[in-house]
């Protein structure tokens, strides 16, 4: 969450995420959390190098995406959701239209993992914070 806070006052390129990365380092945040944060936006022409920004950028996008696939559930729940399911909404492009499928893709591909064990990671991950997220049964 930290790598877009800052997306409510600079929503557009180029401000997010340099004008957070600013921030962020002004307050002492390690150098190295500030890089991943500014290589997870293609646009802000920083490589991604480390593990940590390859990282931060596999999950980006897929954890709103994944997300949102909950929220269409029975339940609006996180519980269950599999990873067949989620790639199925992926090839949907009418669904989470905002989502770029590419940085989905390339995300895995650049994390050197197989995209459905990425996908079940992430639904794994949310799940365990289901009802701070409010994707849980009420």
């Amino acid at each position: 969450m930290l790598h877009d806070f800052d997306y409510e006052m600079h929503p557009h390129a180029p401000q997010h995420p340099v004008k957070g990365a600013e921030i962020l380092l002004a307050r002492g945040l390690d150098p190295d959390i500030v890089r991943a944060i500014l290589a997870h936006a293609d646009y802000s022409g920083v490589p991604r190098v480390s593990l940590l920004d390859r990282a931060l950028y596999a999950c980006d996008e897929l954890t709103g995406f994944v997300h949102a696939c909950a929220l269409v559930r029975p339940g609006k729940v996180i519980d269950g959701l599999e990873a067949a399911s989620v790639r199925k909404k992926l090839k949907d492009k009418g669904f989470a239209r905002t989502v770029s499928r590419d940085d989905v893709y390339r995300g895995a591909a650049e994390l050197g993992v197989e995209l459905d064990a990425h996908i079940a990671f992430v639904v794994n991950a949310l799940a365990s914070v289901a009802p701070e997220v409010g994707l849980a049964r009420a």
